[in-house]
């Protein structure tokens, strides 16, 4: 299987940094995995339209062709990031924004959208502060990359692990927090 690992964290030495060596060293070896580092990559986020940029070519845009022959290329997308102010980092949404654009990702029917990543799945990673008990009752930007972003675009099955409350747990929860994660890994 062919995967994509996209990570968004400024920093390796991160919890969220740990999560992706967990990853990359329990995925079985008969995968063939490639690593898309957003910030090591200065990924421009920015989705800006004038003459020579219009919307309705982001799908041949040149400067996120790379990005989409990565997307195609991808059986699995697993995608690690932290939830920021209930949102995903600004560099993963620009990437979003402008790499899972209309005509490539998705386009629209009379009624309605049609995916155009079917047959792929995802597994998103997420971390942030929030208690567990209050998760259902915020707006998770796992929640919506899953259900409103990768389902509308064909994405299927996605699997989507939210790691909580970091700030308030010890290091011993946090480490039986990154064996479960190199389990799920290891299974794939």
């Amino acid at each position: 299987m062919n995967i994509l690992i996209i990570y968004a964290h400024p920093n390796h030495k991160s919890f969220n940094g740990a999560i992706l060596k967990q990853v990359q060293d329990h995925l079985d070896l008969k995968h063939t995995v490639k690593l898309l580092d957003l910030y090591a990559e200065k990924f421009n986020p920015v989705l800006y339209f004038d003459e020579d940029h219009r919307r309705r070519d982001m799908a041949v845009d040149p400067d996120t062709q790379t990005y989409r022959d990565l997307i195609t290329w991808a059986d699995k997308l697993i995608f690690i990031f932290p939830v920021w102010w209930s949102g995903m980092p600004a560099i993963l949404k620009g990437f979003i924004d402008r790499v899972f654009a209309s005509g490539f990702a998705y386009s629209y029917k009379k009624m309605g959208m049609a995916g155009h990543l079917n047959g792929k799945t995802a597994w998103i990673i997420t971390t942030h502060n929030t208690p567990g008990f209050l998760t259902p009752f915020v707006q998770d930007y796992g929640k919506v990359l899953k259900r409103q972003i990768f389902s509308m675009c064909g994405i299927k099955p996605c699997k989507l692990t939210s790691l909580a409350h970091l700030r308030g747990i010890d290091l011993k929860k946090r480490q039986k927090m990154l064996e479960k994660i190199a389990t799920q890994a290891s299974q794939l």
